[in-house]
């Protein structure tokens, strides 16, 4: 299995604290059935993409693990106007290895207006765009048809491995599975933290697919789909995602707090007037 998502890199963020929990992370996921993981820092508000500190640390931890796992290096990239202006302006910089598959995170509770024209942009910089865990946000979660929207407009989904049974709430399981059924997923990885806070697990979540899907499904979501990003070539043909084009609205049932956990880490939304500052220029 390959994992697309997870913090692996020490001291940048609110993952591993340390180079012994980045290692402590890294040999669960080996002993989990991943051979390979996407290092994801995140680039928000709170925590700037410092690309000399985590190309150093990078750098390091490869060559301690070298033999036990393959590393790839990627980020959490937050679409704040300064991220997506830099990401812009050095096409490829924050995608898998440099080849194209950006991972993109939003705020919580709001997406701002302009959000639609900005993921165009990504896209016509050469960017494939991988939404992260939106089973997770509150705000898709009381608008569960901006995955459609996002959808339709070539992004790829990717649902955090604990969502499938109920490791963030119960408005993100459901969400997730009302996904899984419907094809409506390409990538499932651990965004994982810390080696006991949000650990890198995989195999369950890859038994529960096989299980409720198939074996198909299960590799192509953790395995096959994950290698065409990290080489950066097209995914190979997918089932049909029942409904996207149809005026079918997902159904699932929010918690009775009406909302989940969020993604964590990231900054609340921006004011409308934070956008029209991008596209001015």
């Amino acid at each position: 299995m390959i994992d697309i998502h997870h913090h692996l890199i020490y001291g940048v963020d609110d993952g591993a604290p340390d180079v012994d929990s980045s290692l402590q992370m890294a040999r669960i996921a080996a002993s989990e059935g991943v051979t390979r993981i996407v290092c994801t820092p995140h680039a928000n508000d709170t925590y700037p993409y410092r690309e000399d500190v985590v190309l150093e640390r990078f750098g390091e931890l490869r060559e301690k693990l070298k033999g036990e796992i393959e590393l790839s290096l990627a980020c959490d990239f937050h679409m704040t106007a300064e991220n997506i202006q830099d990401a812009i302006a050095h096409p490829r910089r924050y995608s898998i290895d440099g080849k194209g598959y950006l991972l993109i995170e939003f705020a919580n509770h709001v997406i701002p207006p302009g959000m639609d024209q900005a993921m165009f942009q990504l896209r016509s910089a050469g960017y494939t765009l991988i939404v992260t865990h939106p089973e997770r946000y509150p705000v898709v979660q009381q608008n569960p048809e901006l995955i459609a929207t996002w959808m339709q407009q070539d992004c790829l989904v990717q649902v955090t491995a604990g969502s499938l049974y109920g490791r963030f709430g119960r408005a993100a399981e459901a969400l997730a599975n009302e996904l899984l059924e419907r094809n409506w997923i390409h990538f499932i990885a651990t965004d994982a933290h810390r080696p006991t806070m949000r650990p890198p697990h995989m195999r369950k979540a890859f038994a529960y697919v096989r299980e409720r899907m198939g074996e198909e499904t299960a590799q192509r979501l953790f395995v096959t789909n994950p290698r065409a990003a990290v080489e950066g070539v097209s995914l190979p043909a997918q089932p049909e995602p029942e409904g996207l084009w149809e005026d079918r609205p997902l159904r699932f049932k929010l918690s009775r707090q009406g909302g989940d956990m969020g993604s964590g880490g990231g900054a609340e939304g921006a004011k409308p007037s934070f956008w029209k500052r991008l596209f001015s220029k």
